[in-house]
């Protein structure tokens, strides 16, 4: 009997680990030809000042962005991330998971610089393609750091509600859980 030590959790060797990359080809209606290699396993190695609270998929089964984000992207990342998500063809609200709007349109993100570099949707394609496994260290450092930014209105909503009170600030709530913080803080 043959065991394979790599499937029952034995650590790679590197160059089994290196074999193991995938290049990922990107055609949706907002980037064709892109492509980016996996260089860190799914959902690990993640930067030690990055420590988001729930994984895209989560994210997306609790509601985020109206229903209405990376839909057409069901070629580039897992299938599984879809399969409970709440999506929809339209923007929905009611599919929001505090079922309130809490984000700005694409365009004003362009307006104000808030996209980088490969990542054309923002900073959730980005956590995205970083949970899948894309690390490019400039772009990384940048994201994150906007990511820690964001903390901030987890301390607004400490200040300014009662402990428990889910209801108190729901946009803001919304907002922290678009960014992968606990919004039932």
């Amino acid at each position: 009997m043959c065991l394979d030590l790599d499937a029952i959790g034995a650590p790679l060797s590197e160059e089994k680990a290196m074999t193991d990359r995938r290049e990922i080809v990107v055609n949706d209606k907002m980037q064709t030809g892109y492509r980016y290699t996996l260089s860190a396993p799914e959902g690990e190695q993640f930067d030690v000042e990055f420590k988001p609270h729930y994984s895209p998929q989560t994210m997306l089964e609790m509601g985020v962005f109206e229903g209405r984000y990376l839909n057409d992207c069901t070629d580039e990342f897992p299938s599984e991330w879809y399969q409970n998500a709440k999506i929809s063809p339209k923007p929905d609200i009611t599919l929001n998971f505090f079922g309130v709007k809490s984000r700005q349109p694409l365009k004003v993100w362009q307006q104000k610089g808030w996209i980088y570099g490969p990542d054309p949707r923002g900073w959730f394609q980005w956590y995205c393609r970083y949970y899948l496994g894309r690390r490019l260290a400039d772009i990384d450092r940048i994201q994150i750091k906007r990511w820690k930014g964001f903390a901030r209105h987890a301390g607004q909503i400490r200040a300014n509600c009662y402990p428990g009170d889910v209801f108190c600030r729901p946009r803001q709530r919304q907002g922290l859980l678009q960014w992968s913080y606990d919004p039932l803080i």
